[in-house]
């Protein structure tokens, strides 16, 4: 009886011999892997939680059965220690860092300075807090294989570099580790305090709601006030936990300050409870030795249950990577090969641009692609933007009433001048400028797409070298849309500054006329115009000339006495003219009043004069839209043919 007692308290730590040390492996392999790698890949192991100086090092240190943390009166573990113990036969005790591999330190106040030593220089050397773990193997034949990690106790007040929401940032630190279904909650609360208000029983609750992966720890029950006791807790009868509670009693700082050792503080909490009548009766959740086995058993049972699914996850990970590795082939190691293998990727990358852009590459029968987007671009875009824009929207009568007139000067004007004419062709020419700069951006980033496209299975072997020819290309393609946006400026501004009436395919003369006559003049003034054989249209104040070789040019005889009217409305003619009229008489009879009107009093011009609108003002409106029209369409065709052509050269 007593040997099967034996064989089922040595077996499990003969299955915990081999699976933990196989988790921690993993774990030292996984903590070199940056975070993509690394996810979905939660390892199971033991996080310690709890309050700033509810013990939770004593706790650790009991564990181990050492003195080997950094003590102090503030904030002690100030970045998350990872504390793997390793139990084996030899009485021989050490630890190791993984951040100093193959050097033991047997001097275990040696490993406390490297703690702080490490801690300082990540988090620095006044209470500052960091997330970088710093990884401890101790291997004893006095520990059970166990994992655990210490996280930094929940502050509320900050001190020295500590920034003002370090409750908040060491609460999201904890979440990181407890939220993962993988972690095992070891919740440490002080005795001394309300089971309650407990900071780590309440980050517990919310990441574990159930309590089914949560071990309640309660440290310091020697410190408890007098005639109390934490019976009920320890049973779960105040706050329940499916795992249940370890009582402790750990060393005070008195205890610490006269060097008392781990060993000393084990006998005198072993005597506690056994001389407490509170305690008797709960002999399997009191004490450290009871804490050990019960860590040992629960993170067990728990890399028991999580194997199968973790060994899915890890294989499926491994099938990834190896077909990614596949894709990158054979090792190029010679400085010739690696010279060739580069050429040989610079040509297909050339080719396959060129190839897309010519459409000769992949023919895709669902969506257009390569340089079949660019002539989209530049036909069902472009070219159908500016064939839908009316010349005249932005004008208004009045605008064309005004400049026509404010072209004659101070002497008016006999004949219709060019002058208003250019000036709003003009401005209607620079508005192409905006759309045929757009067009050509539109090129540039299409340009831009097809080389991302180029080639990303040859170049994801090589991200730097893809990374850098993204760059190279970008900047080329950059290069050459700066000298096309140049050409385009050049190419409007020259339709702006030469407008070549004698085009072809500009409408002047007398047809110009002709058509404005039917759009404007009643039937029977229409009729009573007649065209000359010199091309002359004579009739009611209207003549227009056209002569071969020089610019055709549209010229009306314009009444002298055309008025112009204010905002003001017009003036009363019975002020200026009758008035002068009536004085004249009064001076011929000998008024005796005829002396208070010999002086002309006129009006003072209104400050803001418009244009009168009249049968003939309406031509000339009508002839001077049509006029735009028509040009607008010679420098809208040249535009359409010679902007892609531009951005095609230069780009």
């Amino acid at each position: 009886m007593a040997k099967s007692a034996a064989a089922a308290e040595a077996a499990p730590e003969t299955v915990g011999q081999a699976v933990i040390p196989l988790v921690n492996s993993l774990q030292d392999i996984i903590a070199r892997l940056d975070g993509d790698a690394a996810a979905g890949l939660e390892l199971p192991q033991v996080a310690a939680i709890g309050g700033q100086s509810s013990g939770k090092s004593s706790v650790l240190e009991a564990l181990v059965g050492r003195d080997f943390l950094p003590r102090g009166p503030d904030i002690c573990t100030r970045r998350p220690l990872v504390l793997q113990l390793v139990r084996h036969s030899a009485p021989e005790e050490w630890g190791e860092f993984l951040h100093a591999p193959g050097c033991r330190f047997h001097d275990f106040e040696q490993i406390k300075r490297e703690i702080q030593l490490e801690t300082d220089k990540e988090a620095g050397d006044n209470k500052g807090v960091s997330e970088k773990q710093i990884r401890l193997k101790i291997f004893s034949p006095n520990v059970l294989d166990i994992t655990l990690v210490d996280l930094p106790g929940i502050t509320r007040v900050p001190v020295g570099d500590q920034p003002s929401d370090i409750e908040s940032r060491i609460r999201t630190m904890i979440m990181q580790y407890i939220k993962h279904p993988s972690c095992i909650i070891l919740a440490v609360s002080p005795a001394n305090a309300d089971l309650a208000n407990s900071d780590a029983l309440q980050l517990a609750r919310l990441a574990d709601p159930d309590g089914s992966r949560t071990i309640g720890v309660i440290t310091k029950l020697d410190i408890m006030d007098r005639g109390t006791d934490a019976r009920n807790f320890l049973l779960g009868n105040v706050i329940p936990l499916k795992l249940g509670y370890v009582g402790l009693v750990n060393r005070s700082q008195e205890d610490i300050n006269f060097n008392r050792s781990v060993k000393d503080a084990l006998a005198f909490e072993e005597k506690f409870f056994s001389t407490l009548p509170a305690y008797h009766g709960l002999a399997h959740c009191c004490g450290v030795p009871q804490l050990a086995k019960k860590l040992n058993m629960i993170l067990l049972k728990h890399i028991t249950d999580m194997l199968p699914g973790l060994k899915t996850r890890i294989n499926a990970q491994l099938v990834a990577v190896a077909k990614e590795h596949a894709v990158y082939g054979d090792t190029v190691e010679s400085a010739a090969g690696q010279g060739v293998k580069l050429l040989n990727i610079l040509r297909k990358y050339c080719e396959a641009f060129s190839s897309m852009v010519e459409g000769k590459n992949r023919i895709s029968t669902d969506k257009l692609s390569g340089g079949a987007r660019i002539h989209y671009i530049f036909q069902s875009i472009f070219v159908k933007s500016l064939e839908e824009v009316d010349p005249c929207k932005s004008i208004t009568d009045e605008d064309i009433r005004t400049t026509i007139q404010n072209s004659g000067g101070p002497k008016g004007a006999m004949f219709l001048p060019e002058v208003p004419f250019e000036i709003l062709v003009r401005k209607q020419i620079g508005r192409l400028l905006d759309p045929s700069l757009q067009c050509a951006q539109f090129i540039y980033d299409e340009l831009i797409k097809i080389s991302h496209g180029c080639l990303t299975s040859e170049l994801q072997k090589f991200p730097i070298l893809k990374k850098r020819m993204s760059e190279v290309v970008s900047s080329f393609l950059r290069d050459g849309l700066r000298p096309a946006e140049t050409m385009i400026t050049h190419i409007i501004e020259m339709e702006m500054d030469y407008i070549n009436t004698s085009h072809p395919s500009f409408v002047g003369g007398t047809k110009v006329v002709e058509l404005a006559k039917h759009e404007v003049l009643p039937p029977k003034t229409s009729a009573s115009l007649s065209v000359h054989k010199d091309g002359t249209i004579v009739g009611s104040e209207i003549q227009l000339t056209g002569e071969r070789g020089q610019k055709s040019r549209a010229v009306f005889a314009i009444d002298a006495n055309r008025r112009a009217t204010s905002d003001q409305g017009d003036m009363d003619a019975g002020t200026s003219l009758t008035g002068g009229s009536q004085m004249g008489n009064s001076q011929l009879s000998g008024s005796p009043s005829s002396k208070l009107h010999t002086i002309i009093q006129l009006k003072e011009p209104p400050i803001t004069l418009k244009p009168s609108e009249t049968e003939q003002d309406a031509m000339e409106v009508a002839i001077v839209k049509l006029l735009i029209k028509s040009y607008y369409d010679v420098v809208r065709k040249s535009i359409e043919d010679a902007i892609p052509k531009a951005v095609m050269h230069f780009l």
